[in-house]
């Protein structure tokens, strides 16, 4: 039998790299730890680690284990805290993620209202997944996820917030005056964000099929960061058009049309189901209503 306590002991040696300081963290003597998990060991025959001078390695089906408590005491820790709060009248926790780059400036947007309106519910925003968004929101790590690109996976419900076309950002004075063409990309620095290049849609819907590649690619951590880079001359940068009117504002820049277009849309991602629960229902109610609009002056 599997039980919490053998998940937690794993996670917590992998975290903290000792059996001592894992039976601390537990409130465990530490011939207790070793105790149950010689019991665990005998029981179904394996080998969970193994010393290596003065510290410990994994066996393979140490491994297997460790990653089953990485996902799965996730969960049973939300659910503790989830039903903590019902027990104390609280209507719930709603933790949000983004693969959304530069949505979070659009997120605090829909932040605002959202906390007034629903004083009762606990929000996160979470930017890192240690299974990526998809597998968060899967493995309930997080409650919604923010995308613009949405996988058609069972068990998952999207909502289209707003739509949008991706654009080349390019200082005000930069000769290219037309829609760009892959090839135009071949003699400029692309400034990105810090993304995989295959997913990023400059690459899989333009420069790939094109079969070119920019001069340079260099990665920006910052929205900010990157329409400054683009306004004093240091490359250019393929954004959502409503970022570089809204972020670009007072800058020296302007839009270039990415060949025929891409088109996109931000969708929020929920697991089946939840999209009825009244305060999930309420966020994707304030995000459509708010679009892509920008800040009431």
């Amino acid at each position: 039998m599997i039980d919490r306590q053998h998940l937690a002991i794993l996670r917590e040696i992998d975290r903290l790299g000792s059996l001592t300081l894992a039976a601390e963290r537990l409130n465990l003597t530490q011939s207790a730890l070793s105790h149950t998990m010689r019991k665990f060991e005998a029981r179904h025959g394996v080998r969970i680690w193994q010393k290596e001078g003065r510290g410990l390695r994994f066996t393979q089906a140490g491994e297997y284990l460790l990653a089953l408590a990485q996902r799965v005491l996730p969960q049973i820790d939300h659910a503790e805290q989830v039903l903590s709060e019902f027990a104390q009248g609280h209507r719930g926790a709603l933790r949000a993620g983004m693969e959304c780059h530069p949505c979070q400036h659009w997120l605090m947007r829909v932040v605002a209202p959202y906390l007034a309106a629903w004083p009762d519910v606990d929000l996160d925003i979470r930017t890192a997944f240690r299974f990526g968004g998809i597998g968060a929101l899967l493995g309930h790590e997080i409650d919604l996820l923010i995308t613009p690109d949405p996988l058609d996976l069972p068990g998952l419900h999207y909502t289209r917030v707003f739509d949008y076309e991706l654009v080349l950002a390019v200082p005000r004075d930069h000769p290219l005056t037309g829609p760009a063409r892959p090839q135009d990309l071949t003699t400029e620095t692309l400034l990105t964000y810090p993304v995989a290049p295959e997913r990023l849609d400059v690459f899989t819907q333009f420069l790939v099929p094109g079969h070119c590649l920019p001069k340079r690619h260099r990665t920006v951590e910052t929205t900010d960061m990157m329409l400054q880079l683009v306004a004093a001359g240091r490359g250019v940068s393929a954004v959502p058009d409503w970022i570089l009117r809204e972020e670009g504002a007072g800058l020296p820049l302007r839009a270039v049309r990415l060949d025929t277009g891409i088109a996109k849309s931000l969708h929020i991602g929920v697991r089946r189901g939840e999209q009825s629960t009244d305060y999930i229902a309420g966020f994707l109610a304030q995000a459509r209503a708010l679009g892509a609009r920008p800040d009431p002056d």
